[in-house]
């Protein structure tokens, strides 16, 4: 126990004090813990200082007052000595049995006073249970499909970070000398001079003081704003290196995921699913003016400003086709860049991937969007306006949707088309009165302000630049140029142009050369800006450089602009729907919604099955057709050229002969020729005949114009076999030489077949001379019909040729010159002038009538001759050559029907048939073809409800997916 004055104080209560304040004054009682103030009692209950404490005392010892234990004092008298000597075991004992209830007591009563502490500060935390769907499902299976431990060890150790960081001690012994130094000059205090010096040399060691102090001061600020660069560039490179570990580490995932390891389907992104939206609604054009007012990034300015250049610096990669000082933007290229394992591009309409870490890809990829742009310009222009379609996906590149517009121009040059810049001004503002586009502004920063074009422009678009952000480009030509660096200070403050914007910023894309690679370009414009005095001075922010910081920018403003707009846009379809589903149900009730793919693909199968039906067609149909069609093709040959040149000769043999030399030449020369004619006809026929018995009451009209140019583009493109023409000309001329008539039915055949024939003639002739004569009495009385004058003429020269023919019934099929004239005469002595060629003309077709009469006549005699010409007509009278010839006839018709048909039915319907496929292929992949033979206000609404309805359902999935995000 310690004394302090007349107050006996335990260790304990001390040790309660802190050690400062001393123990030169008297504790208050109320003042000290309650179980040091039961202490205090109980050892200064006795305020007699002589008094020794009862020996009971070490019965209230406790841990707490930690008093080291007072040795007996010796007695005499050997009882006591012998009784303190003997239960000396049992108080030791006692006392550590109260020291274990005491141990363990504190032990269960800090336990749970521990754990009731703990159940309070849980209660305090919010439940975040149902804020686990933020963290996507892939993040609770790193575990499982990562090494975290190998991560771990890869990571650097903390001695080695905390080798980079700065010594925290010099930098705070740095800035408390700067703070010192600060006030010491606002107060100019008077202790620092030195007050026993003389005024004259106090004045000058005052001055020279400064001076030392001032230079030692500037000395010291530069040396603390190089020490803040130095640290300032170390955590950047600690950003950089984590941000590379981090982009790394989710491009495993991505692999990962990729490559289906958690066995899920995988969705499209939330960026994708809006380019497919813009895709579908830059294809899209209804009369109900609907009009695309969803976001995008509309990346304008000069030409040559370095836009392209931007947009190559968003994207990772240099994906555009360059050009010296020429216009290389020459139609709008919408660039879809989003987040992926792989640096890869695609375009809309194509399969192939451009890996953009090959140069090959690149060389290949620009080449490819050069020659996309070239085609779509047409004949006579410079720009386009038609939209080509790219994606591009890799690690770390923020999700957006931007527009690459042509550079705005002043000037027309050679070679442009004269309303060049006109297009170029309306397409831009086409992109831009878009209310919910966001105008990426490119401005040159090495060339004079007062040159600028695209921003009166795009002041004119958005006055209160609600939606502009403006981008400075070649920064390091500006500061090296400019003879003022404030001038560029102005600019990203928006004090120079007369154009508001969102944001400045200011990025430098290159140093000029066309090989330079993305991360060269970086690691330049990072090393630009650490060094340039315009960031060291305070012209310009942090967070106004380099492109990276400038696309986080454009994707904020990107998504915040989709989010505000695209329900209302949705609302706007939903509402255009309404409008064309009720005109279709109007007008027309009981038809299906096709579109003009489907309509196609309807008409498609039908044209199909019509020629399919080509190969049902019987055999003996073919045949016939086919031997009436080509005796009809070659009967007037065979009559005028063949059968009444030979029938003039006096004798068979004569007859025959002349038969087989002309037979033998028409064979050679016309007939095979003719018959492939008469086939590919008949080919024709039979396919339109199908087509156009089709027809029912499911037929829609407005597959005609189409069926119809299927049918002309296929027969246009069907070739008959040329060998065929080879090995029909040797089966005709081998069918012509066989005279042998087997059989009476086979004569009776030729005979009827003859007899056909010949009446045919002979109704056609009677036709043609009734004609040349004009209407018989019986006409004229009955009907009121008069001949006119040249009728007249030659129904008197008939008269006179007929009364020759009946006194020279042989005469042979032509008239002499004396008796053309002596026809004439007679004719001009009852007073009726004729020219000689209307005698012989009108001869003709009296002797044609005559003849065919006759034959008419011998081919009856026939009937009956078979027997005779078994035995060759030898001593008979009847001979019946022109029966035989026509039975020769009939049997290479019947051949080559035969030949013909097997051609067309092995052959030539399938090559039909395959035309059709192609030609319905090509067709099917022609829109513009499909558009012009599938028309009507029918197919265009179905169209437009098609793309409303899809453009809506897109949207309500791209808007449902974006809630999710959120």
């Amino acid at each position: 126990m310690l004394r302090a004055g007349s107050v006996v104080t335990c260790i304990a209560c001390k040790n309660l004090l802190p050690s400062r304040m001393g123990v030169k004054f008297r504790v208050p009682l109320q003042k000290l813990h309650p179980l040091s103030r039961a202490i205090h009692h109980r050892f200064s209950a006795n305020n007699n200082p002589q008094r020794p404490p009862h020996c009971s005392a070490a019965r209230h010892y406790t841990s707490l007052s930690r008093l080291p234990m007072r040795p007996p004092k010796s007695r005499s008298g050997g009882h006591g000595y012998q009784q303190h000597r003997t239960f000396w075991v049992a108080r030791l004992a006692a006392r550590l049995l109260k020291l274990r209830y005491i141990l363990l007591g504190s032990a269960v009563g800090g336990g749970y006073t521990a754990k009731k502490t703990y159940d309070e500060w849980k209660d305090m935390f919010p439940d975040m249970s149902q804020y686990t769907w933020i963290v996507p499902d892939f993040i609770w299976e790193l575990s499982e499909n990562i090494d975290l431990d190998k991560l771990a060890r890869a990571l650097p150790e903390l001695e080695e970070i905390a080798k980079l960081l700065p010594d925290m001690e010099k930098v705070g012994e740095n800035f408390t000398f700067l703070k010192s130094l600060l006030s010491s000059e606002t107060t100019g205090d008077s202790a620092l001079r030195a007050p026993d010096i003389p005024p004259t040399s106090a004045a000058m060691s005052d001055s020279s003081d400064k001076q030392f102090k001032k230079s030692s001061d500037k000395e010291r600020v530069d040396q603390l704003q190089e020490e803040l660069l130095r640290t300032q560039m170390k955590y950047q490179r600690m950003l950089e290196r984590l941000e590379k570990e981090n982009k790394e580490l989710r491009k495993v995932v991505l692999q990962k995921d990729d490559k289906g390891i958690h066995q899920r389907k995988v969705k499209k992104s939330l960026i994708d699913m809006y380019s497919e939206v813009l895709d579908i609604l830059s294809d899209y054009d209804s009369n109900y003016n609907t009009q695309d007012h969803l976001p995008r990034v509309v990346v304008v300015g000069d030409q040559s400003s370095g836009k392209t250049s931007v947009l190559e610096m968003i994207a990772q990669a240099r994906i555009f086709p360059r050009g010296s000082g020429e216009m290389m933007t020459r139609s709008p290229v919408k660039v879809t860049l989003s987040e992926g394992p792989h640096h890869v591009a695609m375009f809309k309409d194509s399969t192939r991937e451009f890996d953009l870490g090959k140069e090959e890809d690149l060389a290949a990829l620009r080449h490819e969007i050069e020659l996309r742009m070239r085609k779509s310009v047409k004949e006579g222009q410079t720009v386009s306006p038609e939209t080509i379609s790219l994606s591009v996906k890799g690690p770390g590149i923020q999700r957006m949707v931007l527009v690459d517009l042509p550079g705005v121009i002043s000037t027309v040059t050679t070679g442009m088309a004269a309303d060049t810049k006109e297009t170029i001004f309306s397409m831009s503002k086409a992109y831009m009165q878009n209310p919910n586009a966001i105008i990426l502004c490119i401005q040159d920063g090495s060339v004079d302000a007062e040159r600028s074009i695209v921003t009166d422009l795009v002041s004119q678009m958005d006055p209160q630049g609600k939606r502009t952000i403006f981008v400075l480009t070649k920064v390091d030509l500006a500061e090296k140029n400019l003879a003022s660096p404030n001038r560029i200070q102005q600019i990203v403050e928006g004090r120079l142009f007369p154009m508001k914007a969102l944001g400045y910023f200011a990025v430098v894309t290159g140093k000029g050369s066309t090989n330079e690679s993305i991360d060269s370009i970086k690691d330049y414009e990072e090393d630009f800006f650490q060094n340039s005095r315009l960031l060291r001075d305070g012209m310009l922010k942090a967070h106004q450089v380099t492109t990276k910081n400038l696309s986080l920018a454009v994707s904020d403003c990107f998504w915040k602009m989709v989010r505000e707009s695209v329900e209302q846009q949705a609302d706007a379809f939903k509402a255009s729907r309404f409008n064309l589903e009720t005109e279709w149900k109007n007008n027309y009730p009981r038809l299906r919604e096709l579109d003009r793919n489907e309509l196609y693909e309807k008409a498609k199968n039908e044209i199909l099955d019509e020629v399919i039906s080509l190969s049902q067609v019987t055999p003996k149909h073919w045949e016939s057709i086919l031997q009436k069609k080509l005796w009809e093709r070659v009967s007037t040959h065979v009559i005028e050229n063949i059968y009444l040149p030979a029938a003039q000769t006096m004798n068979s043999g004569t007859f025959n002969t002349t038969v087989d030399i002309k037979l033998k030449q028409w064979t050679d020369k016309q007939l095979p020729h003719k018959a492939l004619e008469v086939a590919w006809e008949t080919l024709q026929e039979e396919f339109a005949r199908f087509m156009a018995e089709y027809k029912g009451k499911d037929q829609d009209d407005i597959f005609d114009k189409l069926k119809e140019a299927v049918k002309e583009e296929s027969i246009k493109r069907h070739k008959w076999n040329e060998r065929a023409m080879d090995s029909l000309r040797v089966i005709q001329h081998n069918a012509l030489e066989d005279r042998s008539i087997t059989d009476k039915p086979q004569w009776d055949a030729a005979i009827q077949f003859m007899e056909e024939t010949l009446q045919s003639r002979l109704k056609d002739t009677e036709s043609v001379i009734a004609d040349m004569v004009g209407p018989d009495w019986k006409q004229r009385w009955l009907s009121w019909k008069n001949r006119s004058p040249e009728q007249h003429i030659r129904n008197e020269t008939k008269n006179e040729l007929e009364r020759l023919l009946k006194l020279h019934e042989d005469h042979t099929a032509y008239l002499a010159n004396d008796e053309v004239t002596t026809v004439r005469k007679n004719l001009e002595g009852r007073g009726v002038e004729v020219d000689p060629v209307l005698i012989k003309d009108t001869w003709h077709q009296l002797y044609r009538r005559h003849f065919l009469q006759k034959a008419l006549s011998h081919c009856n005699l026939c009937r009956r001759g078979f027997y005779y010409y078994q035995r060759h007509f030898v001593d008979s009278e009847l001979e019946c050559n022109d029966v035989v010839l026509f039975w020769r006839i009939q049997r290479m018709l019947a051949i080559t029907g035969n030949t013909l048909r097997q051609q067309l039915t092995n052959t030539e319907v399938r090559r039909l048939e395959k035309n059709v496929k192609e030609v319905l292929e090509d067709f099917g992949e022609d829109n513009e073809k499909k558009v012009q033979l599938i028309t009507g206000r029918r197919v265009q609404l179905a169209e437009d409800l098609k793309k409303v309805r899809e453009i809506q359902e897109k949207l309500e999935a791209f808007i449902e997916a974006l809630h999710k995000e959120k």
